[in-house]
Order: structure tokens, then C-alpha cells, then sequence
């Protein structure tokens, strides 16, 4: 029995279901790797969180005073800062995951050849994967808690609810940074990552962000709910604004799936280009 074999016979039930052999259990070194690489590029990882504020400063503020109260999860009229707040907080956990997954990975793997390297260690190609989603599920994690400060701090928090607001904010950024990755590993050039753009925009515009669905005809209602962010979106603003109901298992169920999804795809993915 070798080495590898030893590795996948510990591993956990769920790394099973990951390529046999390529997973040692050590993707909390890449993470290390990652925070210690970051430290003379903090400044543009903390930044980036700035972008959902000066959106909440420009269309609750501004554009709020014009819109007055929309009806909240639970049909209660809320203020238009709280109503789009929890959407922003979902795109933080989503830009934040989702961008770190895709142009940093992408440049890793094709460019610098770190993954390369990194398999002439203990390492395998599912700890790589692990190591990598994890480091942008922080990243989208560390947009979320500023974000999620700042609403505490404006006062647009209005249930103990919101609490389990950052978990869930985690688990969105963990099922984006996963999917966002196995993306990743079919791109080809710089050219393709207008495709990232092409998903990611439509998504922070149209999945309920600024406004109710049912500003839509019902077709497009249909699109927008498949949405990943709608779900984002949906689960955010029940948990800020108290409007906890059973269907919110429905979506965090749908990201458990969808993170599953990514990490199995993404792993598999490593594996064939970095052992070919």
C-alpha cells in the first residue's frame, strides 16, 4: 500500500467523493502560504469591501430619499438603505470570493506555475484546491464582516437574526470561490475572464439587489431566481431583518450544493491539468 493510498484511507468521508490519492490533508499550509504572500498587499484586499458602502452611501442616501419604504421579507415596510443593505452585504461575500478565485488562481496555475512547485511537496492536487477556496472564502469572509459593521454601525440591523448573517455570508463566499475555481481551470487565456464579468454584473444588478422581484414579468422572475446571488440576496435580508422562515433552508441548501459541486469540479479539474 503506498503513501497516497495510507493518505485517501484517513481521509475524511466527504474527500472520497475527490480524486484518489491527491489529497494529503495539508491544504492549511497553502493558506499560510497565501496570508504571508498578502502582507505586503493588504492595503488592496482591505479595499475592496469600500465599493458595497459607497453603493449603500449612493442609493440608500440618495436615491432612498426618493424611493421612501419597500415591503421587507415578512411584507413589513423597511427603509430603502435596509432593504438593499443585505444585498450588498451577499455581493461583498460573492466579489470578494469569486475575484480571488478566478484572476488570482488563474495566474498561479498558468502563469507562475506555483502549483507546479507546490506538487513536489506533500501536497496534492485536492489540497491545492482546498487551500485556494479557503484563503478566497476568507477573503469574501473579510468583506462581509466590514460590511456587516458597517450596518450594525448605520443601524440597519434590526433583528439578533442577523448574527448568523456573516456564517451564512461564509458559506456564500465558500460556494462562489469553489465554483469560481473549477471556472477557472477551463479558462484558456485573460480573454476568457470577460465571462466572469459577464456573470458576476448581471447577477449584482438584476438578483434583487435594488428592488423586489416582482418589479419583473414572471419569465424573467423564473431567471432571476436561479440566480445564485438571489439566494445570497434572499438569505441576507431574511437575517437582517428578522423575517426568518423556513424557506430560508432552501437556500442555504442550495449553496451546500453548489459548494459541493465547485470543490469536487475544481479538485478533479487540478488533477487532470497539474498530473497529465
Amino acid at each position: 500500500m503506498t503513501a497516497a493510498d495510507t493518505a485517501t484511507r484517513s481521509a475524511p468521508g466527504w474527500a472520497r467523493l475527490l480524486p484518489g490519492g491527491s489529497y494529503a490533508g495539508r491544504s492549511r499550509m497553502l493558506l499560510l502560504r497565501s496570508a504571508t504572500a498578502s502582507r505586503r498587499t493588504w492595503p488592496a484586499i482591505v479595499s475592496g469591501f469600500a465599493e458595497p458602502v459607497f453603493y449603500l452611501l449612493a442609493m440608500g442616501s440618495g436615491l432612498g430619499s426618493l424611493v421612501g419604504e419597500l415591503p421587507g421579507p415578512d411584507g413589513r415596510p423597511i427603509s430603502y438603505a435596509a432593504y438593499i443593505a443585505p444585498g450588498l452585504l451577499a455581493a461583498s461575500a460573492m466579489n470578494g470570493a469569486v475575484f480571488d478565485a478566478t484572476f488570482n488562481v488563474f495566474f498561479k496555475l498558468k502563469y507562475n506555475r506555483l502549483y507546479d512547485a507546490m506538487l513536489a511537496t506533500p501536497l496534492g492536487p485536492v489540497d491545492i484546491a482546498l487551500g485556494e477556496i479557503g484563503w478566497a472564502l476568507l477573503r469574501g469572509g473579510l468583506y462581509a464582516t466590514g460590511f456587516l459593521s458597517v450596518m450594525a454601525v448605520a443601524g440597519l440591523i434590526t433583528s439578533p437574526w442577523a448574527l448568523l448573517a456573516l456564517p451564512a455570508a461564509l458559506l456564500v463566499a465558500f460556494a462562489f470561490a469553489a465554483v469560481g475555481m473549477a471556472a477557472t481551470s477551463f479558462m484558456r487565456s485573460w480573454q476568457d475572464f470577460d465571462l466572469v464579468t459577464l456573470a458576476v454584473l448581471p447577477m449584482f444588478l438584476f438578483a434583487t439587489t435594488f428592488y423586489p422581484l416582482g418589479v419583473y414579468p414572471r419569465p424573467l422572475q423564473i431567471l432571476v431566481e436561479c440566480l445564485p446571488l438571489f439566494h445570497a440576496v434572499e438569505l441576507m435580508r431574511g437575517l437582517t431583518t428578522g423575517a426568518v422562515q423556513i424557506g430560508l433552508l432552501g437556500h442555504l441548501a442550495y449553496f451546500l450544493v453548489m459548494a459541493a459541486v465547485g470543490v469536487v469540479v475544481a479538485a478533479r479539474r487540478l488533477e487532470a491539468l497539474l498530473l497529465r
